[in-house]
């Protein structure tokens, strides 16, 4: 099941609006300009330097010297160590509960002395259902043969959306760690693996009569999938140590560029949490025949011919194990593939965390510009010949005013998986639903923005804003189906700016969606003043194939306004003409623009627009129906206020099956203000069914 975001808009809605401690143990203390190294000193044997002091080491970062606040040498043994032997009490007692979090008992505090942090992180959302077997057997192979006393194991699983989940904090206890990876949920978000349809020739033909180029959700898949490394590296960060992230994964495939933003923001985060990435390719050698192997279709085009779906074919593999590569190159570790070997993949990881120095400064630079800063540790002479490891530097933080575009979105979609919502920006937001195809339903999602925002935003001397747009659509498995990112440039003009704050802003977008119970979730940011805001909601598309007693209807949509088509976003001729036919919220070269708030103007018309489904065909005519249409409104008493109808529907639409469309409209000019009921009566004369959707609006 995927999406494709059809047709986006903004329109102007003419609405009113409503001190560090000194301690026996080194501590980090909480400061945003603290720097955390692990330096690895070896002698010309490569054997490790012990006993070093502070006053042995030279600390340089942008070539000026630092102070170190805190200085100790982690020792690790490198010999494993076999498990103990059980006794018949140990064999019939039950292994603890895993602790479910990862928290620092005091933050920055210095807890697993001489021990060895590693990290086994199972990102099921790339990984088939034989990924994510070989990935926990060889788990449960390096806890049996290879562990050694210093090793503490965290496991962690990402299933395709939010944030990873800890299934179990950093323990050295075996039966905790065998008890959670064998209980693994073997097969969840499998069905994530596999890219979705671009439309290229080369992608498999699966006899579809229309194939969406869903290019945008493989883009926003693959931003959730660093995005959850990225928030792994957080929850590792309060740990000084030094850590290892054992990535199981069966690649991750970038689109272009699109994908660049987040895996910088991925990599900052590691390299800022002394994080080095070892990600270990379960797919391990790779021997797929030309084309692919049995249980794929075949290319829809010529390509298995011309030898152009075998070079794509290496082309996907390659591209998703580069940035496997990148993850670990950038971050201090060391990417495994191409190897059946899996468990050898874990141990070269604990091999590479070998005894270090763990060094922590305070920078003398404080300023929150973003830029880059170089780490330079030298030892003094006494030490000739000495091999010194460490990272080379760090990006700094960054205040709203000097965030660059890439720290922008990398913001946006922090906001758009954090569980706490951003409330400085007020929303509203309305999800219609209207089918297009037997089990697909285009899904209009409409969000208010009231236009007070601009006025603040002006009010700072801007003379443009920009209202980006970040949206996803989950379904009950918590498996991204739709995904949507827009943005929208808006001129101040300070004679106009208090017009502008009286009215709203909306802006409309689409999905193709199956029936099913989903969560969307939307996130608009102003670009002048930083403000975000957050909604989130639950809707539920029937499933409208089944034969029922009443008559099947689309979403009603209730409307003050319409707007030309080429005033949607990037201009008509960048939209396909076929989808505008086949948009419902489109009727002749006009947009219908749905009213969220159901709060209309005297002096306003109401539009009225749905769609009648499966309706019977007139016995005179079997390309026509007779359906009958009226509307009525009561006010607060229950008495009826106005009427409309009966009309007449008969056609059917021609781009949507067995649909018959409604649209008609009513002049509200004499009503008086106050609440109403409208209630809408549809009748199949010749199936003699009906239906009387009802729903509140306000008239002032």
């Amino acid at each position: 099941m995927r999406s494709l975001m059809v047709i986006s808009a903004l329109t102007l809605l003419a609405i009113p609006v409503q001190s560090q401690q000194q301690d026996q143990t080194p501590t980090f203390t909480s400061s945003s300009n603290l720097v955390i190294v692990d330096v690895n000193i070896k002698d010309k044997a490569g054997r490790p330097i012990d006993g070093l002091k502070p006053e042995d080491l030279i600390v340089l970062e942008d070539g000026k010297p630092q102070k170190i606040a805190v200085f100790e040498f982690q020792k690790l043994s490198m010999i494993a160590e076999p498990p103990p032997t059980l006794t018949l009490d140990d064999q019939l007692k039950l292994p603890e509960d895993p602790k479910t979090t990862i928290t620092s008992a005091t933050p920055g505090r210095i807890q697993y002395h001489d021990k060895r942090l590693l990290v086994f992180y199972f990102d099921f959302s790339s990984m088939g259902v034989p990924e994510q077997l070989r990935a926990q057997d060889a788990s449960l192979d390096y806890l049996k043969n290879h562990v050694t006393k210093d090793d503490v194991v965290a496991i962690l699983i990402f299933t395709g959306t939010g944030a990873p989940l800890v299934l179990s904090d950093f323990t050295g206890d075996r039966d905790i760690l065998n008890t959670v990876i064998k209980s693994l949920p073997i097969g969840d978000a499998s069905d994530l693996a596999d890219l979705a349809d671009t439309g290229d020739e080369n992608n498999e033909d699966t006899g579809a009569a229309f194939v969406a180029d869903e290019t945008e959700f493989n883009i926003f898949n693959t931003d959730q999938k660093l995005a959850a490394i990225e928030k792994a590296a957080k929850m590792l960060s309060s740990f000084p140590e030094k850590k290892a992230l054992i990535y199981f994964s069966a690649g991750v495939s970038k689109t272009g560029i699109d994908n660049q933003a987040q895996l910088d923001a991925s990599v900052n985060a590691a390299v800022k949490a002394n994080l080095a990435i070892y990600p270990i390719d379960t797919r391990g050698l790779m021997a797929d025949p030309p084309g692919g192997g049995a249980a794929k279709a075949g290319s829809r085009g010529a390509g298995i011919f011309n030898g152009s779906a075998y070079n794509s074919q290496r082309a996907r593999i390659n591209n998703s194990q580069e940035t496997l590569f990148t993850l670990a190159e950038e971050t201090g570790g060391k990417a495994f593939l191409d190897s059946n070997d899996i468990t050898g993949g874990i141990t070269q990881a604990q091999e590479a965390m070998g005894s270090y120095y763990l060094v922590g400064y305070y920078s003398s630079n404080g300023a929150k510009d973003g830029r880059y800063r170089r780490i330079s540790v030298k030892l003094k002479d006494k030490f000739a010949g000495a091999q010194l490891e460490h990272r080379q530097g760090y990006y700094a933080d960054k205040i709203w005013g000097k965030l660059n575009a890439q720290d922008k979105d990398q913001q946006l979609k922090e906001a758009l998986s954090s569980g706490d919502p951003a409330i400085d920006l007020p929303l509203a937001l309305q999800v219609d639903y209207f089918r297009v195809g037997p089990t697909s339903y285009f899904t209009p999602v409409s969000i208010r923005i009231p236009g007070s925002v601009i006025e603040v935003a002006a009010k700072g001397g801007a003379s443009v804003t920009q209202l980006d747009f970040m949206g996803q659509i989950l379904d009950e498995r918590r498996s991204a189906v739709g995904s949507v990112r827009d943005f929208i440039r808006v001129q101040l003009d300070k004679d106009k700016v208090a017009a502008l704050a009286r009215k709203s802003f909306q802006y409309d977008a689409g999905f193709t969606l199956e029936p099913g119970r989903y969560r969307l979730k939307f996130v608009v940011r102003e670009n002048v003043t930083g403000k975000m805001g957050t909604f989130e909601s639950k809707f539920t598309i029937p499933d409208l194939s089944a034969d029922t007693s009443g008559l099947k209807l689309s979403s009603v949509i209730l409307s003050s306004q319409r707007e030309k088509v080429t005033a949607a976003v990037g201009s008509a001729e960048k939209i396909n003409k076929k989808d505008l036919i086949a948009n419902p919220m489109i009727v002749g070269d006009e947009k219908v623009i749905p009213n969220i708030t159901k709060v209309f103007r005297r002096g306003q018309n109401l539009y009225v627009n749905f769609d009648v489904y499966d309706s019977r065909p007139d016995p005179a005519d079997s390309k026509a129906r007779r359906v009958r249409v009226s509307m009525s409104l009561f006010n607060r008493k229950g008495a009826k206020a106005f009427e409309v109808g009966p009309l007449s529907a008969t056609q059917l639409a021609a781009t949507r099956p067995e649909a018959v469309p409604v649209q008609f409209q009513i002049p509200l000019k004499g009503l008086a203000a106050g609440q109403y009921q409208a209630q809408i009566n549809v009748v199949d004369e010749v199936g003699r069914k009906f239906a009387f959707p009802r729903t509140p609006l306000v008239i002032q």
